[in-house]
Formats: C-alpha cells, structure tokens, sequence
C-alpha cells in the first residue's frame, strides 16, 4: 500500500502537522527536523496528493521560470539549476521561452497562465530599465539578471562590476596590459555588458593603463559566432593586444578559436579569460579560465526567496541578493 502522511510522521518521530509543513515549505523549520521528514519521505517513497494540497492551501505546487534563450549554454544551465533546487522542494517547475522579446516578456508578466503556479522565476532581456514599473505584479516573482534594479519585486543577481574587475586584475597580475573586450554593447550602461566593461575600466584605471577604444569587440548577441566575429574584427583592424576578456565564456571560446586559427597561440601569446564557467569551458582546449557567477547560488536562492513569498505572503520590502563569484583558473591564462 502506498505510504501515508502517517507513515511518514511515525517514521520521523514529529507529527502530522511537521510532516505537512516540511512538504508545504514552510519557514522555520529546524533543518534537523526537516531533514529527518526529507529521510523518512525517502525511505517510505511516500508522494503527497498534489490535488488535494492544492485545494486546501491554495498552492498548485508548480512554479514557473521565464528564460529569454535556451540555446545559450548559461541559461540552459541556470534552468537545470533551477528545476534540481525545486525538485528538492517537491516543486514542478515550467518553463516559458521569451527570445528576448519585450512584447513576449510583457506578455509572461500579464498572462493568465500565472494562476496555474505559485510564483514566477524571470529573467528579463528585452525590458529595461525603464521598465521598472511594471515588475508591480499581484503575485510572487523574483526577477534574474541584469536589465532591472531597484523594483518592487525580489533581484537576484550576481556581482557583475566586481568580477568582471577582478578578471581583468587577474589578468594584469599575470602581466597582460593590452586586454581586449569581446562582447562590448554600444552605448549600454545597465545590462550584463556595460556592467562588465564598467568593471574592466576600472581596474584598468586602479592599475595607471590607459583605456583604449580600440580594444573593444562590439556584438550585438553573445554567440560564439559573435564572438568569433568580433575577435576577427580586432585582428582585422591590427590593434596590438595580449590579453581577451570575453564578457561570457560563449564568446570567449569564439574568439579563442579564431586566435588558434591566426596562429596566435593561448596562452602565449594571448592569454584568454570568459564569464560564466559554463560545463563546456572547462573541457576546450585549452581549457578556459572564467568568472564563475554563483549560479548554483542564484538559483537556490532565487527558488528560497519566491517560496519564502508564497508560504508567508510577507509584504516586506523587496530583497536585492548579489551571488559570490570566483576565478576559475584554467590553461587559457598564464605569465606573459
């Protein structure tokens, strides 16, 4: 027979009303109680009746997460990230593709389609800024990304400015002073872009090298043919350079084949650090030194912070969190 909410309390040695309250989510719960529900849940296979919770709680069980781009390996990533830390939960997680569109990412917000989960996950790329009024929704969301500050909705995001800063320090530590920029947005001041060229200059500046216009790669998307592209571009132009920063490890890796293919080597000639410290950077050749963002942080926290909302409907002030990041030091970066 199928193991009980009874079974499960009997098992743990708490009561019905602990069992039921780990499996809702609930806050405050010490972790040793809720880990010794979690073993007993384990141990017994039990499965709750999602139909019957969701009509005395009101919740559905279910969240959804709005990417604008599977086909990028970070987002792709993030949304694996997302679904094992809802998993973990007991959470069904659906997933809504925007291409990066405004219209589409409106249309995500508004549709009706929110009433069929507990909160919404979201990663904006088309809206902007001047958007910021419109993130006011009447139900749980936590927002990704770097397009929205400041709004009335939960951000989680990563320190963009300060580790694109300590790329480019590492990089003049090992002795680079040329460092190019693959992935530059004209123009841009508050997006993943001109976040991390913002801390490039700076650590430029900290360091006495002049900032030079001529280093930077433009793109418009963050491919690896973009980044492929604009490293040709750079070489094209003759512009003298020992170093690459590309603003995500997609674009590193373009620009990195097409150095190889100019005879350049990595990382001799030019050393090559990315952002992002996707799976595939560490298996190029040669592997590629990055800036790992916390994402495995940002979507445990990301996925906290929307059920902490949905358990208690706290009308609290909204919660800005910035990930940790760290150097990831690979072949692509050494001495000059």
């Amino acid at each position: 027979m199928a193991a009980t909410l009874h079974d499960v309390a009997r098992l743990a040695g708490v009561s019905i009303k602990t069992v039921s309250n780990v499996i809702n989510d609930y806050p405050h719960i010490r972790p040793a109680t809720r880990e010794k529900v979690e073993q007993a849940i384990a141990e017994l296979g039990y499965q709750p009746n999602l139909s019957a919770r969701s009509l005395r709680s009101g919740r559905t069980g279910v969240i959804a997460l709005a990417l604008p781009e599977l086909g990028l390996s970070y987002f792709a990533e993030l949304a694996d990230a997302v679904i094992r830390e809802a998993e973990r939960r007991g959470l069904t997680v659906t997933i809504e593709h925007t291409g990066g569109d405004r219209d589409r990412e409106l249309e995500v917000l508004r549709s009706p389609r929110r009433k069929l989960s507990d909160g919404l996950i979201f990663s904006p790329l088309g809206m902007s800024q001047e958007d910021v009024g419109l993130t006011g929704v009447g139900y749980p969301l936590v927002l990704l990304g770097e397009r929205i500050f400041g709004g009335t909705a939960d951000h989680v995001t990563m320190q963009n400015v300060d580790a694109a800063r300590a790329a480019t320090e590492y990089l003049i530590g090992l002795g680079r002073r040329r460092i190019a920029v693959v992935g530059a947005h004209e123009g841009e001041v508050i997006g993943s872009a001109g976040l991390r060229l913002r801390g490039y200059r700076e650590a430029l500046d900290a360091a006495g090298i002049p900032f030079d216009p001529a280093l930077l790669g433009y793109t418009a998307l963050w491919h690896r043919a973009n980044g492929a592209t604009s490293m040709r571009e750079l070489l094209r132009s003759g512009v003298r350079f020992d170093a690459v920063f590309g603003l995500n490890d997609t674009l590193a890796l373009g620009a990195m084949r097409v150095l190889q293919e100019a005879g350049l080597r990595v990382p001799d000639d030019v050393a090559v650090i990315g952002f992002d410290d996707l799976d595939e950077a560490q298996y190029s050749l040669p592997s590629l030194t990055t800036i790992d963002p916390g994402r495995e942080q940002i979507a445990r926290t990301a996925v906290d912070v929307l059920m902490q909302r949905v358990a208690s409907h706290d009308a609290t002030p909204a919660r800005e969190v910035y990930a940790d990041f760290r150097i990831v030091e690979r072949e692509s970066t050494g001495p000059a």
